[in-house]
């Protein structure tokens, strides 16, 4: 607050006093912090929506609930290479028409869950072209099939 010093009496008028102040030094504090949270908040709402990563199914316990709803089997054979053709159960769907027919499929269901299985000599770029294949269709999560190993002959424990 500027400071005010007594009036000095000079000839019988009267003057004002020389004012004195001193220098605002301090931080106005609530601003700054105003700033802040808005700031946090931005960032608390688009950190989320920064994440990209690649989704990834881990496998769950031998003693998970059973699922109820029906399995939906995706099949890719060997002959996949040479006709392009896909299963979905037991029906051949050649695969220039798979996002579709999966879309046909899903409509309805609760969950956009697909089982994919494949031959052990089928490539990983075959699957994951079925695998964009299927996500076109609007299918959320791919489980991919396998058989267990067969224990070894001949070893003991």
């Amino acid at each position: 607050m500027p400071k005010v010093m007594a009036p000095v009496e000079t000839g019988g008028r009267r003057s004002r006093g020389r004012r004195v102040s001193t220098s605002l030094s301090e931080i106005n504090v609530i601003p700054l912090v105003d700033v802040m949270l808005v700031l946090l908040i931005i960032f608390m709402v688009a950190a989320p929506m920064m994440q990209r990563g690649v989704e990834v199914n881990l496998p769950q316990s031998r003693t998970a609930p059973r699922m109820s709803e029906e399995r939906m089997y995706v099949t890719v054979p060997l002959s996949y290479r040479t006709d392009n053709r896909v299963y979905i159960d037991d029906e051949a769907v050649p695969a220039a028409v798979l996002s579709e027919r999966i879309r046909q499929a899903m409509t309805g269901k609760d969950s956009k869950e697909v089982f994919l299985r494949g031959e052990a000599t089928v490539q990983l770029q075959e699957l994951m072209a079925v695998m964009d294949l299927l996500k076109e269709g609007g299918i959320e999560r791919v489980g991919i099939v396998a058989m267990p190993a067969a224990p070894a002959r001949g070893t003991r424990r």
